[in-house]
């Protein structure tokens, strides 16, 4: 079995009034990553009227265990900006990769990163509302 060299992670940012695509091609692996970390922490904190970040992954060739890492502080990152993190047009590999280890729906969510009273689905709880009781504090010390 040969192994394949690996291919440097390229990126290409398309500007939009508010909506960001960035478009990866290579590998997103832990010799690249960062680059996409860097690029999507530059654009969050250069648009603040950012609503959508689309990120292309049709031409991501391999994806590790540091993209996938990437991938999840992104997301992180773009909810705590209350923008809405797209990943589009997903290679089989790396839905293979999501769904394996229990993160596809993390990224897949309808309204993930949505902000307070946009025009997203609001979330529900579906476990019923609980009462939590008073703690005691321990033996009465009144006197």
């Amino acid at each position: 079995m040969t192994s394949l060299p690996p291919s440097p992670l390229h990126l290409t940012c398309v500007d939009a009034h508010d909506t960001v695509r960035i478009e990866l091609r290579g590998d997103l692996d832990h010799h690249c990553a960062d680059i996409l970390l860097d690029a999507v922490t530059r654009v969050l904190s250069e648009r603040t009227g950012l609503r959508d970040l689309h990120v292309h992954c049709a031409d991501l060739t391999a994806v590790d265990s540091s993209g996938l890492s990437t991938l999840l502080m992104v997301r992180r990152r773009t909810g705590a900006a209350g923008v809405r993190l797209h990943l589009d047009d997903r290679p089989v590999k790396l839905d293979r990769l999501l769904k394996i280890t229990g993160t596809l729906e993390h990224f897949t969510t309808p309204d993930a990163g949505a902000r307070p009273g946009s025009s997203g689905p609001e979330r529900r709880s579906t476990a019923p509302e609980e009462s939590i009781p008073a703690r005691s504090g321990g033996p009465d010390t009144s006197t």
